[in-house]
Formats: structure tokens, sequence, C-alpha cells
């Protein structure tokens, strides 16, 4: 095989992690929010069913996760799995995970603002959205970008589970590409891809945090 038709191969996974990776982060980042709103609710069944399911979440492996919500549906339910179903089914596994981790990074940032902002923010007559929104939420988002761009690049990473699920994303062809031709360039050529796409990644979000600096 020749090293072009191997780049044409490797780069159709590629289309495809980078679908899940924005499909993942399109989702879950705002559901992270809804669920850290649940965590924080005064209602106790509410709340008990979100930490529930955050400690569910974050407590079994991602690629277990995979495997329940693809074959779930047959196995509880009886209905027919389809091939189109796997692309689908590494975008929800991937979301509900992700956004469980997201919700408890927002938590983390909110419940760290102090007490007497929401306090100031009410002498001066703001309501309590418009003191989350005009005054918490930019300083949360400033304080939480960090822990946001460390699991932003652990996605790109995880996206090679999708093998689990028999979605083709780079790694699986790379891996198969590298049994049938017994060479290791498939592999390298990933690594270099993976290193890369994590390293936009990182500038971006350092760019974003660097305009986030209202002190420098």
């Amino acid at each position: 095989m020749s090293l072009t038709v191997m780049l044409q191969q490797l780069a159709t996974g590629m289309l495809t992690t980078v679908e899940i990776f924005l499909v993942t982060l399109l989702f879950s980042l705002p559901l992270g929010f809804l669920v850290c709103f649940g965590r924080m609710s005064k209602n106790k069944i509410l709340k008990g069913i979100i930490s529930a399911y955050i400690s569910i979440m974050r407590g079994t492996p991602l690629m277990l996760q995979l495997m329940v919500v693809y074959f779930g549906p047959y196995f509880i339910f009886g209905i027919r799995i389809s091939r189109e179903y796997s692309l689908i089914a590494v975008f929800l596994a991937f979301t509900i995970n992700y956004a469980a981790y997201f919700a408890e990074i927002y938590r983390g940032g909110i419940e760290s603002m102090p007490v007497g902002q929401y306090e100031a923010a009410g002498i001066l007559g703001y309501s309590r959205a418009q003191t989350f929104f005009r005054i918490i939420f930019p300083q949360v988002m400033k304080r939480i970008l960090p822990s946001v761009t460390n699991e932003v690049i652990t996605l790109v990473k995880d996206t090679s589970l999708a093998f689990v699920v028999a979605v083709a994303e780079m790694f699986t062809i790379a891996k198969q590409i590298a049994s049938a031709q017994t060479t290791m360039i498939p592999f390298v050529i990933a690594g270099i891809f993976y290193y890369i796409f994590n390293l936009v990644v990182a500038v971006l979000m350092e760019r974003i945090e660097q305009k986030m600096n209202y002190y420098h």
C-alpha cells in the first residue's frame, strides 16, 4: 500500500474523529449546565437523581458506557440495532459522560464565588438571573477554563474508544492498516494527528484564557 492511499484511508477516520469531538462538545457543554443546576437544586429528589447519575458516569469506564448505550436497546427493549446506530451510540455515550464531568467543573466554579457578590447585586436591584448571567457567569468561566481545557484535550484522545461499537475512527483504521501491512507507520501518523489536534485545542483555549484575563 502506498503512503498516499494510506493517508487517504486515515483521512476518512480523521473526519469521523473530528465529528465525534465536535458533536460531543456541542451537546455536553450546555447539558453540563443543566446537570449542574440539577445537582445544586434544593429539591432533594432531583438532587439525588442527578448525584447518582454523575457518580455512575464518573465511576464507570467510558468503554463500558459505550457498550451499554449500544447494546442496551436490544437487550432491554428488544430493538434491533442498525449499523447507523453505532455512531449515534457514540454521540450519546460521549455526551452523557462528558456532561457529568463538565457539570462538576461548573459546580465547583459557581460554588467558589463569594456569597457577598450575590448580596451586593441584590442591593443594586439585580434579579437572581441577572446576577448569575451578568456578574457570576463571566467570572466562573474564567475560573473553570483550565479544567475545561483538560477535559477537552482528554476528549480528543477518548475518541479512539469508538472502536468498541465498530465505529471506524482514525485509530481503528490505523490498527487495521498496521495489521494488514505489518507496519507501524499508520500508528505514527495517527500519533502525529492526535498531537497536532491537541496542540491546536490547547493553543485556542489558552488564547481564550488570555482574553478573559482581566488583570493582564
